[in-house]
């Protein structure tokens, strides 16, 4: 069967169990497009936990409303629309979502394995997901936000984003441009072309540095870890607020000013893993006295030309959807 019958036939069984009640038929279809509902939820919040909660908000509003699906529009953007709804109304409520220049205090990394399963998805676009994409977002005007994303990432016309948004398609085509401008001056030296295909596999040179990173890491390799990153590295650790931009040197020094690689903070040991289609290096320490090697923390690398560009730490003890082992 094709993809298009495979959706026409879920729409008639949709709404089928939409006639007769049928709960659990509704759910069952519903739940197939939790995954790419939630990563649309994640580019609109930056905070996993949030997408999680839009996301079952969203299977709630469609459940209440199912009598208002007639099949004229795809069952899928009838989930889209009320899943971006619910998040504008979430953004609405939550004040503090404004962020700052460089400051977007709430960012939580996206696990790679709670991503759609079909590689073909442009949901699952890698620049789109990628933390630098999904902090430049988070500074759009909330209904810029919902615009760009439906138009440049799911590639949506503009008379189904206004439909969805309950806007005239000049509204949306407005926000839009005003997204778009934004979006440059966020991303000056990234790809914008977002809906074009893009490879979902880490390069060997990505491997190699993820590698060397560890090594130096384990190693306590301080002229190591100086030698991988970039003169202009763009660091962040959240929930420190803030992203600053400093030379390797004075990097390593700060980690070592703040105690890393000290006495107590000297003895490593890190697995690798990816999030947001990104590298990164799980890092585990083993305190004076202790058996085990315990989860401390998750460096999210972007690598350019063989050198780390952006290090994005996070603490990594309290997200247990990463699905990390606690000790090793």
């Amino acid at each position: 069967m094709t993809d298009a019958r495979l959706q026409g036939a879920d729409e008639a069984t949709f709404i089928a169990a939409v006639r007769s009640g049928d709960a659990a038929q509704f759910a069952l279809i519903t739940e197939r497009h939790r995954r790419e509902l939630q990563v649309h939820c994640y580019r609109m919040l930056a905070n996993y936990e949030d997408a999680q909660d839009m996301t079952q908000e969203t299977f709630l509003r469609a459940w209440n409303k199912r009598e208002s699906f007639k099949g004229h529009a795809a069952l899928r953007t009838w989930l889209y629309r009320i899943a971006t709804n619910a998040c504008l109304d979430f953004l609405e409520k939550r004040n503090d979502r404004t962020p700052v220049p460089s400051e977007v205090l709430y960012l939580q990394p996206y696990p790679d394995w709670m991503l759609p399963e079909d590689p073909q998805e442009s949901v699952v676009a890698r620049e789109t997901i990628e933390l630098a994409f999904i902090v430049a977002v988070q500074h759009l005007p909330t209904r810029q936000r919902a615009a760009f994303i439906l138009r440049d990432v799911l590639g949506w016309p503009a008379s189904k984003a206004a439909d969805a948004l309950e806007l005239t398609v000049a509204s949306v085509t407005s926000a839009l441009q005003r997204a778009r401008v934004t979006m440059r001056e966020q991303l000056p030296d990234r790809r914008l072309d977002w809906r074009s295909p893009a490879t979902h596999e880490l390069s060997d040179d990505e491997r190699s540095v993820v590698r060397s990173y560890m090594d130096a890491h384990e190693r306590n390799d301080l002229d190591g870890l100086m030698a991988l990153l970039r003169d202009d590295l763009r660091f962040t650790m959240l929930p420190d607020p803030g992203a600053l931009v400093v030379t390797a040197k004075d990097a390593v020094d700060g980690w070592v000013s703040s105690g890393l690689f000290q006495h107590g903070y000297d003895d490593w040991r890190c697995i690798t893993t990816t999030v947001n289609r990104m590298p990164a290096a799980v890092l585990y320490l083993r305190a004076p006295g202790d058996p085990e090697y315990r989860l401390f923390a998750i460096a999210v690398l972007h690598i350019v030309d063989g050198k780390i560009a952006e290090l994005t730490g996070f603490d990594a003890t309290d997200k247990p959807w990463l699905g990390l082992p606690a000790t090793l």
